[in-house]
């Protein structure tokens, strides 16, 4: 996840890869803010969505509850498969008004595709009258071919405690993590309720019911003034994302196996922006004349993702330590296993 993750940061760090230069880039943001934000929505949405489907699962491998004040802490990797209309995208100059592609239209890899295709974006503005030709852009490959067989992988690290009603308490945390020109941290909770005590002699059966909701926030900064790409100030890259989940959980508990599952609706909102001042140059053609142009937060994306989800999962319990593994039926289907602790 981290290595997704920093390309989301460093909006341009995949095109770096390619040896891009600084001065391409800058054409790019010249082209204007509208395209370049266009261009950016459809490349980086699906590693976005994927991000969004793996903060809602793992928060559970029973419906049964804790005692009060017992504990568990649990381990997941979550892994969520990307969508084969989601490894490309296809560019289209009608969309745009200053990028341009040889025949009108042309397929490229999202952040999650895989090889890139050798055709140039051509990005062109109006100067005085003229068209100036200010870059041609390599769209940079996709990060399939890292991916463990097309998954977008993340790692969990939860608590779970007992509280009084038969009430779990789950917590994420992972505080302010990073070096001088990137840091960030994840904070998520869940409440567990459990419903079977309220049908009398039925909550002594195996079968356990209990309803979850649960929300995650993550949070990522880098400094973009440190990595010299564009003169200018206060440069930054943001990346924040918050999910949501609701869902009823049941399971079927016995001395060595749990069959579990659940069903509800999970959603997500993020936002990927680049903020500070940037000075950039380019030289009319005609003149000769280096003309300089200053913008300001040149990128701002949302992105949005949400829908309905089953879960269906098995866990082996050998005393105190469990090993788990389920698949969560949603748009990006979800593998996630691990192991847990738990002390009732």
């Amino acid at each position: 996840m981290h290595r997704i993750m920093k390309k989301l940061i460093l909006l341009f760090s995949v095109l770096f890869a390619q040896g891009v230069n600084a001065q391409e880039i800058e054409g790019l943001l010249l082209a204007g803010t509208e395209d370049v934000n266009t261009l950016m929505q459809k490349y980086l949405n699906p590693a976005m969505k994927g991000v969004n489907y793996n903060l809602n699962n793992g928060w559970y491998t029973t419906a049964k509850t804790h005692k009060a004040w017992g504990f568990d802490i649990t381990f997941t990797v979550n892994g969520s498969i990307i969508s084969e209309e989601d490894k490309n995208f296809t560019f289209d100059e009608n969309d745009y008004t200053f990028l341009t592609v040889d025949g009108g239209t042309q397929e490229y890899p999202t952040l999650l595709g895989g090889d890139a295709s050798s055709v140039p974006i051509q990005v062109a503005i109006e100067a005085e009258g003229n068209q100036v030709q200010l870059a041609e852009i390599l769209m940079p490959d996709g990060v399939a071919k890292d991916l463990p067989v097309s998954l977008v992988p993340s790692v969990m690290v939860q608590a779970g405690l007992g509280l009084p009603f038969n009430t779990n308490l789950k917590i994420r945390y992972v505080p302010n993590v990073g070096n001088d020109n990137n840091e960030g941290n994840l904070f998520g909770v869940a409440l567990m309720h459990d419903i079977m005590q309220y049908f009398g002699p039925l909550d002594r059966l195996p079968l356990n019911v209990s309803v979850l909701g649960g929300f995650t926030r993550v949070n990522v900064d880098y400094n973009l003034q440190g990595v010299d790409l564009i003169p200018g100030s206060n440069q930054l890259g943001e990346f924040k994302i918050n999910s949501w989940t609701v869902q009823g959980v049941a399971s079927l508990d016995f001395p060595i196996i749990t069959i579990y599952g659940g069903a509800g609706y999970g959603f997500g909102t993020s936002t990927f922006n680049m903020r500070g001042e940037y000075v950039l140059e380019y030289t009319e053609e005609n003149s000769g004349q280096t003309i300089t142009q200053t913008i300001t937060d040149p990128l701002s994306l949302d992105f949005n993702a949400g829908g309905p989800s089953m879960t269906l999962g098995l866990r082996f319990n050998l005393g105190f330590f469990k090993l788990f593994g389920n698949y969560t039926l949603q748009e990006y289907q979800t593998f996630t296993t691990g192991m847990s602790f738990s002390f009732r």
